[in-house]
Parts: C-alpha cells; sequence; structure tokens
C-alpha cells in the first residue's frame, strides 16, 4: 500500500484550481494548491458570471458567501457609435435555478474560494510555491515547486507526491509545457486597455459593448459601485501610451465629465486570444481553465468555461480515488471539455469581429442589426442568449438515447413508433446536456432548488413512477454501490400519495413535488420517463422506464463504474497527508 502526500496537485490558485480543490474536498478527498504569488491577485479580471457556475459553486457550498459579490440579470446591450441599440442579451429565464447572467467582482469571489479550503483537513493552499518539475511515475506523480522569498528569490524545493496533478497556471502554463500539446488558435494583434474605478460615476447598472468604428468599447456597471471601462488601442498607439495620463483623459472623456476626478482602482492592458490545447490529459497530469484555453473577454466566458472544467474533472478525480471507477473514466475529460471550449472560442471571436468593424462594414452591420430586430425570432436568438454553445457531450459519459449505445449520443432519434418530440431549443435528446434544476418540494423540506434534493452525485429518476419497480437485484445492488439516488418526480397533487406507496420499496425513494410543471414539461417532450444523472448534473441516460436495466448497464460502460465484488471495490493506493512533503 504506497502511501501519497495529497490526492490531487493543483497547480495555481485562480478561480479554476481554487474551485476544483474544492470539489475535490467537499467530496472528501484532498487537494493541496501551489501558488507562485506570494497573494492571491488583488484586481479585477472576470466580470460575468453565469448559471451554470452559480450551480457549482453551490455544490462547493460557497454560493451562500459569494452572492454578495454579484449583481444578477446583468443586461448586454451591443450599441453603435451613435448609441443605438443594436442588439439586447437580457434572457429572463432560469432552467438551473439562478437568472443567467451576473456580474461580480473576482478578487472577493476568489477570496472567499480560497477561505473555502480551509473546511477540510489534509487540503491546503501555498503560497510562494514556484512548480519547476512534474513527473509521473506510473502509479502517481511527484510535483516539485521552488519556495520563494518576498523578492522571489528561491529559499528551496519541495516534493509532493500525488494520484494526480492539474496546472490552473494561465495561458503561459508550465503544466501544459510539460505535456508537449498543442495550443492551437490565433491571437489577434489588437490590445485592449481596462480601467476599473470606484463610485460609479455614471451610475447605469448592466454592460454596453460598443461598436464605435472610431474607437470601440465596453462600459460594464459593477456590484459595489465599480465602473469599468475597456478601449481597443489603435495599431499606432503603443502600449506605453496609456500611461499617460492626458491620453486616459481622452479615452474617457466621451462617457464621464472630467476624468481626472475618477478613483482608479486598476489599468491594465491586455490582448485577446482564442487558444485551445491539442489534449487536456497526459498520463496523470491535467490541464484546465486558461491553461487548456484562452478566449476573448466578449461573452465573459473564460471565468465560466474554466469553472465548467473543474466541475467535469472534480467529480472524475472523486470517482476513480473512491474506487468507483476506473482510471479510465478521465480520459473522458478532453472527449466533453475541448469541443465546447473550442465551440466558445469561436463565437467570442466573432462577437469581436462585430464589435471592430471599421466605418463601412459598421454601416452594413447596423442595418442587419435593424433588420434583424424586426423579426421576433431572429431578435429572440439575441435576447435570450441562445448563440451561446451551451455545453452538449456527444461522447464521453453519456448513452445514446435510441439504441442505448454506451460513449456516444446522438442529437435526435425516433424509438419504435414513437414521434420524435422537438423541445423549444429544437433538441430531440436530452442524453449529454444539463438537468433543469426547478424549484420543487419533498416531504423534509418546501420550496427548495432540486440539486439540494438530488444531492451532488449520481441520480435515477423516474416520472409518476416508482423507480424500484423496474430495477432488478442486481441492478438495486449496483445503486448501492455507486451512491445512486433513486428518486421519483410527481405533480405536487400526488406527492404525499406516492410517499406512501411508496415506503415499501426495496431501496428508498425519494418524492419529488413537481410545484412548476417544470419537470412534466421537460419529460413531456423527451420521450423518455427515465433519466439518469451524473454528479455534474448532465444527462448520462434517458430512456423508457421499462429499459432501466439496459440503460444503467450502459452507463456502467460509459463510466468505466465498477460493480460490487470487483478486485477495484477499494482505491489501488490509499493516501497519507505529511506536513511538508519529500523534501527535494
Amino acid at each position: 500500500m504506497t502511501t501519497f502526500d495529497t490526492d490531487v496537485v493543483v497547480i495555481g490558485a485562480g478561480p479554476v484550481g481554487l474551485t476544483l480543490a474544492n470539489l475535490i474536498g467537499v467530496r472528501g478527498h484532498r487537494a493541496t494548491v501551489l501558488e507562485a504569488r506570494h497573494e492571491l491577485i488583488d484586481y479585477p479580471r472576470g466580470v460575468g458570471l453565469d448559471d451554470e457556475s452559480i450551480r457549482t459553486l453551490h455544490t462547493a457550498g460557497l454560493w451562500q458567501q459569494i452572492q454578495p459579490y454579484t449583481v444578477p440579470h446583468h443586461v448586454v446591450r451591443l450599441v453603435n457609435g451613435t448609441g443605438q441599440v443594436l442588439a439586447t442579451n437580457a434572457p429572463k429565464t432560469q432552467e438551473f435555478g439562478y437568472p443567467r447572467k451576473h456580474g461580480f467582482i473576482q478578487p472577493l469571489v476568489d477570496k472567499e474560494l480560497a477561505a473555502g479550503l480551509d473546511r477540510f483537513e489534509g487540503t491546503e493552499l501555498r503560497f510562494s510555491h514556484r512548480v519547476v518539475g512534474i513527473e509521473d511515475r506510473g502509479d502517481h506523480v511527484a510535483v516539485t515547486a521552488e519556495r520563494l522569498d518576498a523578492d522571489d528569490n528561491a529559499t528551496g524545493t519541495v516534493t509532493l507526491t500525488a494520484r494526480y496533478a492539474v496546472g490552473c497556471e494561465g495561458g503561459s502554463s508550465f503544466t501544459r509545457k510539460w505535456m508537449g500539446v498543442q495550443f492551437e488558435g490565433k491571437s489577434p494583434s489588437t490590445r485592449w486597455v481596462v480601467v476599473d474605478v470606484e463610485n460609479d460615476p455614471i451610475g447605469t447598472p448592466s454592460v454596453y459593448l460598443g461598436a464605435d468604428p472610431r474607437r470601440p468599447y465596453v462600459s460594464i456597471g459593477l456590484p459595489q459601485g465599480i465602473r469599468r471601462w475597456e478601449f481597443m488601442l489603435h495599431e499606432d498607439e503603443p502600449s506605453e501610451l496609456c500611461d499617460d495620463p492626458t491620453f486616459m483623459h481622452s479615452l474617457l472623456r466621451r462617457h464621464v465629465p472630467d476624468p481626472s476626478t475618477l478613483k482608479v482602482i486598476n489599468q491594465r492592458t491586455f490582448t485577446h486570444h482564442g487558444r485551445v490545447a491539442s489534449d487536456f490529459r497526459k498520463g496523470r497530469v491535467f490541464i484546465a481553465g486558461d491553461a487548456a484555453h484562452l478566449m476573448p473577454v466578449w461573452l465573459g466566458q473564460g471565468w465560466n468555461s474554466g469553472i465548467r472544467d473543474a466541475t467535469n474533472l472534480a467529480w472524475k478525480f472523486t470517482a476513480v480515488l473512491s474506487g468507483d471507477a476506473d482510471d479510465a473514466l478521465l480520459d473522458t475529460y478532453t472527449e466533453e471539455r475541448r469541443k465546447h471550449a473550442a465551440d466558445m472560442i469561436d463565437v467570442n471571436m466573432a462577437a469581436g469581429t462585430v464589435m471592430k468593424m471599421g466605418r463601412f462594414g459598421g454601416k452594413v452591420r447596423d442595418l442587419s442589426a435593424s433588420a434583424l430586430n424586426l423579426v421576433p425570432k431572429w431578435k429572440s436568438y439575441f435576447t435570450e442568449l441562445r448563440f451561446k454553445p451551451m455545453p452538449r457531450y456527444a461522447a464521453g459519459v453519456v448513452v445514446d438515447q435510441a439504441t442505448l449505445t454506451p460513449g456516444r449520443a446522438q442529437a435526435g432519434f425516433k424509438h419504435g413508433k414513437l414521434a420524435p418530440f422537438i423541445d423549444s431549443a429544437g433538441e430531440l435528446s436530452p442524453v449529454g446536456l444539463q438537468f433543469i434544476q426547478p424549484r420543487v418540494n419533498t416531504a423534509d423540506a418546501t420550496n427548495v432548488l432540486l440539486d439540494d434534493v438530488t444531492g451532488d452525485w449520481w441520480t435515477l429518476a423516474t416520472w409518476g413512477t416508482d423507480p424500484t419497480a423496474f430495477l432488478s437485484p442486481t441492478d438495486l445492488e449496483f445503486v448501492r454501490r455507486h451512491r445512486i439516488k433513486l428518486v421519483s418526480f410527481m405533480p405536487e397533487t400526488q406527492r404525499t400519495w406516492a410517499e406512501k406507496q411508496y415506503a415499501g420499496s426495496p431501496a428508498p425513494v425519494t418524492v419529488v413535488g413537481d410545484t412548476t410543471g417544470a419537470l412534466k414539461d421537460w419529460f413531456d417532450v423527451r420521450s423518455c420517463g427515465l433519466v439518469v444523472l451524473r454528479p455534474d448534473r448532465f444527462v448520462a441516460a434517458a430512456s423508457l422506464t421499462r429499459q432501466a436495466t439496459q440503460a444503467l448497464a450502459s452507463v456502467k460502460k460509459a463510466g468505466s463504474l465498477f460493480t460490487a465484488g470487483t478486485a477495484a471495490d477499494t482505491p489501488a493506493q490509499t493516501t497519507a497527508r505529511t506536513t511538508e512533503g519529500v523534501q527535494a
């Protein structure tokens, strides 16, 4: 039995690394975060937080602490050089339980993510530790870091052993370079200067994307009275020009009177990138967040895409570390996350092109936008954020709904003589999509979010029936082995009856009252009565209730899940924490 210093070494204490470490800790495993800086970055960077990320923060048990640093229902308006609104993005739906878009203050959110690690014994954050070496030793990894003094001079080294390592250290990632993978894409030469000020001198909420041919800009109202501006620099304007107050005042003067009175919190220049790594895994080493993909800021998805990586990777680490799944499960990480990251980069790059059009192109764009706003279907395409690529995992831990084949999932299908019902988004099969989160009732809770009922692990749910009625004794043992929660969704009018009726079931069943009709509507258009939900709330399988045994068996294969009695019922290695690790 081999002992290691920790379960996962996380390299980089940005939001992705900190979120990953919290998700590992909240599920009972250990992580050590190594950060080269002496403290967290204290200037604002990301400003957009979406509902998917909030769902993850809730899973990590930190949303209540983070919520005060956010503002919900952030509206984004694309305007031209005269201030005419070309398109408005103001989604009002809450499919996943929260408003779709929030503004937030990243340094304060990162601080809460770091403080969250204090909850877990064996999980820690070490500042002033610059990683200089990674070694994959087959059954574990060894990560070597230099200890740095206040002047960034190395004062010694420390080597930590772990089952896995994840590089979350940003676009210049040491880990990605060690892996030797390609970093494919483009880095446009366009530079921008960002300015954050206190006591918002404008006071208008939400976001304006200024597609001004003279100088594109962004103006954002943020929590706690912060205003952010971003201005594009022309090719003949050196970055050093931004150090000149006269130049900066000339940029701001069109937006606010007397810029000299502004209280600047932060000012810096940056270049947009659109790149994605060719692989997110090499052996026992992984990359996530900006280390794996870089995208322009237009849709505020860089931060959120990294959180999606952490969400996807954390539950898979947990399954393998707990002995629930084979290491092969981790191969699905790249398979599931890379395509969506690439799609998100493409739509962000396209948005940047719209922003930076010259005078002639801008006129064509403005006329086209005016025409599109006259067509309700096209207008809602922007208003409801339908242009944003939603994560859909067509390969990985998914089961095709038509054939119940593991590892692949088609978007559309016909099952026997059933007509292919199409939902409002034009989708035929829910497999590979995130499951909705309405408010529900149970015997123990009223008007709570669904995740608070199902928990953060596997769920098998049926509509209107007892799920145990369709499970064999072998299935029920598999359910017990993997701690799969059995749930029956019911109209609220039938909940009390079902609770009494299912009291004698061979396994506990949680009856959920559908108070809003959202769950009924969901099942009604998707030709299924049973779903298997992954720990990240994505649909692994959807089938008729009578296909429960076959669906569960396919999920087992797709997820490399073990059955009771196999040799891998316990982890291949146990882990033990040491204070400083093995000295190099």
